[in-house]
């Protein structure tokens, strides 16, 4: 039996074939069209998921159910002593308090360490990655989750949107705001740190709006995240709702501005893309805990 496994939720971006390559558990989290739940890769492929949402179909998140999240804790503690379970953001869903609940019950008390550090998407990703590799150093999984809280602050998440009629449905913004933005070719970057989810700054067009925000990262590493990334602790992350030509030229732009860097890049599970919709482009970092 191993020591210390890992759960994570579907929204860190992390496919069934990779999880099964790391070893470790993704929790499907559900999304609803109209009255009937879906869940990504399970029982709709993002090719269905975009085609409904372009033929106007009425799209919203929802929690997984609490006897969803213990089964597949059960499965995992079937194989570990403890569990770090690392779900989306607090700030974002409210499923990460459910399990916080849960963990406080038996027969998990003790054995299932929540981890809400923040992050969701490709940083939630990297998380995952971070826990492995302190598993694979020793670290007792109370030190891990210890280690992984204290990063919480420092992440950030750019996401430029290419329509804001996802923002609308949201409440983010009202129908006027999205009618001019439309007219105007206003795209939205939202930014994502320590929880909030905010407009940032709107942008005339696709090509400013990829300049805001790689401008935006290149402010922060010369100044909020100075420190870890001239120690070379900063990971470069990248996510997309787009097709596959436009995030390559996104990735690619992201690489020229950052020579030298890696970029990981997962596209934007169904359940953030719900808010995001299609078209929508991120970049962020995640520092080494």
């Amino acid at each position: 039996m191993k020591a210390i496994g890992v759960v994570t939720d579907s929204h860190s971006g992390i496919l069934q074939e990779e999880a099964e390559r790391l070893g470790i558990w993704v929790l499907p989290m559900p999304f609803y069209f109209d009255d009937e739940c879906f869940y990504e890769n399970v029982n709709i492929t993002r090719e269905e998921f975009f085609r409904k949402v372009h033929e106007g179909g009425n799209v919203a998140t929802s929690q997984p159910s609490p006897a969803s999240v213990q089964s597949m804790w059960d499965e995992a503690l079937a194989e570990c002593e403890k569990i770090l379970y690392i779900p989306i953001s607090s700030g974002l869903s409210g499923s990460c308090m459910t399990a916080l609940a849960l963990a406080e019950e038996e027969p998990y008390a003790g054995r299932v360490l929540v981890v809400d550090n923040g992050r969701v998407a490709t940083p939630l990703h990297r998380s995952v990655l971070d826990a492995l590799e302190l598993i694979a150093e020793g670290c007792p999984a109370e030190e891990i989750r210890r280690r992984l809280e204290a990063a919480r602050a420092e992440m950030v998440i750019y996401v430029g949107v290419d329509t804001m009629e996802f923002l609308k449905k949201g409440g983010r913004v009202n129908s006027t705001t999205a009618l001019l933005g439309t007219v105007l070719n206003i795209k939205p970057v939202l930014k994502f740190d320590v929880g909030a989810l905010d407009v940032f700054q709107k942008c005339r067009g696709t090509v400013k709006m990829r300049r805001c925000m790689i401008d935006a990262i290149k402010h922060d590493f010369e100044t909020v995240f100075k420190e870890k990334y001239d120690k070379g602790e900063v990971y470069l992350v990248a996510a997309s709702s787009s097709d596959q030509e436009t995030t390559e030229s996104w990735i690619q732009e992201i690489r020229e501005a950052f020579p030298g860097m890696d970029v990981m890049c997962d596209d934007l599970s169904l359940g953030v893309s719900c808010h995001i919709g299609p078209g929508g482009l991120g970049i962020g970092c995640s520092c080494k805990p």
